[in-house]
């Protein structure tokens, strides 16, 4: 992974967008002291670099009636690249997965899934996940109430003046 080196303005662009994905070009260059252009040309080389990987709406699960959440540890029984490659296409294969995290732990990846049922969780690790090296029963964690979700990452400026 290449560090991509950014300045007070990129950092104030993240910022700004991070806050409002759906702000205007116009806006988001007033707000960071930048004319509409190279603002502009910013976002895209920030979009190209893939500093911003996309843009997305936030729901409220609750709402939705799909607002159970379960953290699901597994340690894998092999982590040579080939075991670890399996593993990671089987995650991408499951649309229920909303997370998967590489861990520094006694366990290998923590994974998050938002279901309405449990039954659904269980279905996860059907056909995917058949041919990965995983110990028996990977442990799940049950979410009893969500406290925050969507908290700001810390962007770093060189001078605070344009955050």
């Amino acid at each position: 992974m290449t560090n991509i080196s950014l300045d007070n303005y990129d950092l104030a662009i993240l910022k700004t967008l991070e806050q409002n994905g759906r702000i205007t070009v116009t806006e988001l260059a007033e707000r960071v002291g930048l004319s509409k252009t190279p603002c502009q040309i910013r976002m895209k080389r920030l979009e190209s670099n893939g500093v911003i990987r996309g843009y997305t709406v936030i729901m409220d699960y609750g709402l939705l009636d799909t607002n159970h959440i379960a953290f699901v540890q597994v340690k894998l029984s092999d982590t040579r690249a080939a075991a670890l490659a399996s593993f990671n296409d089987a995650v991408g294969a499951v649309s229920e997965i909303e997370e998967c995290h590489m861990m520094a732990a006694d366990f290998d990846y923590i994974l998050k899934c938002a279901h309405v049922i449990l039954r659904a969780i269980v279905k996860c690790w059907g056909k995917p996940f058949q041919s990965c090296p995983m110990f028996p029963v990977p442990l799940l964690l049950s979410a009893w109430r969500r406290l925050k979700s969507m908290g700001k990452f810390l962007i770093l400026s060189k001078s605070p003046k344009f955050l």
